[in-house]
């Protein structure tokens, strides 16, 4: 089964040391079983909502990771279709990794926030790699406390990506324009620097130029402080160039 270079990527950021892998949003299922074939969880989830996707995926593991075939030094598979956010958990004691890749950045808030809310006393870990907004993702994992473990850049057919892991126990502060993802040296990371930067600046162009009643100009100027703040601080990255 051919997997893409995003999902590579998140597959080499993830160490066999978990009990639990929680591949959500999954789509195909390829990127757990990327992970059931190198053993990197005593058990993999494969977690959506869609029923046809989860009987295809099913299918396919059973036809290519059969049960009978599984002893206690294979990984064992689970297919669960539900909404990502009410996570059946194992117990709090069991180190877990819940990975969701390839939605859009509210959602990704969304989910994460209702699954800290939901398993509180549990020490959690996640892969995010959110297909936008992940300035706003960046902040909203700051405020739910969580910390940096790791991040990369990367891009895959034209589109760039931040691939954030991320921890309710590191003590690592979470940047809202990234740390250890860059280096400014290859000229990938200072063309998605300008990309990004010229976005942000085009909004803050938009929104100067609108014509809008007075309590919309109140809601605006929210806006603009917070389009005002994200340019300051990729500005201040641009200028270490």
């Amino acid at each position: 089964m051919k997997i893409s270079q995003r999902l590579k990527q998140i597959n080499t950021m993830i160490g066999s040391r978990y009990d639990h892998i929680w591949d959500c949003c999954c789509d195909h299922g390829l990127l757990g079983a990327a992970l059931l074939t190198r053993k990197a969880a005593h058990n993999i989830h494969f977690v959506d909502v869609v029923p046809s996707l989860m009987l295809e995926v099913e299918q396919k593991l059973q036809r290519f990771y059969p049960k009978t075939t599984i002893d206690s030094n294979h990984s064992q598979w689970h297919v669960h279709c539900l909404d990502v956010a009410k996570l059946p958990l194992a117990d709090k004691a069991q180190c877990q990794l819940i990975i969701i890749a390839g939605v859009g950045g509210e959602l990704t808030i969304e989910l994460v926030q209702q699954i800290i809310a939901n398993h509180p006393e549990h020490t959690l870990e996640f892969i995010l790699c959110p297909v936008h907004h992940i300035y706003k993702v960046r902040m909203a994992m700051q405020q739910l406390g969580l910390g940096l473990v790791d991040e990369h850049l990367m891009q895959e057919n034209k589109r760039f990506y931040e691939i954030l892991h991320l921890s309710t126990a590191s003590q690592v502060p979470l940047s809202p324009v990234g740390s250890r993802m860059w280096d400014l040296s290859r000229e990938l990371d200072r063309v998605y620097l300008q990309q990004s930067l010229k976005h942000y600046q085009r909004i803050e162009q938009g929104l100067s130029k609108s014509q809008l009643s007075t309590k919309q100009q109140a809601e605006q100027q929210t806006e603009k402080n917070f389009i005002n703040t994200v340019i300051a601080d990729y500005q201040a990255l641009h200028a270490s160039i």
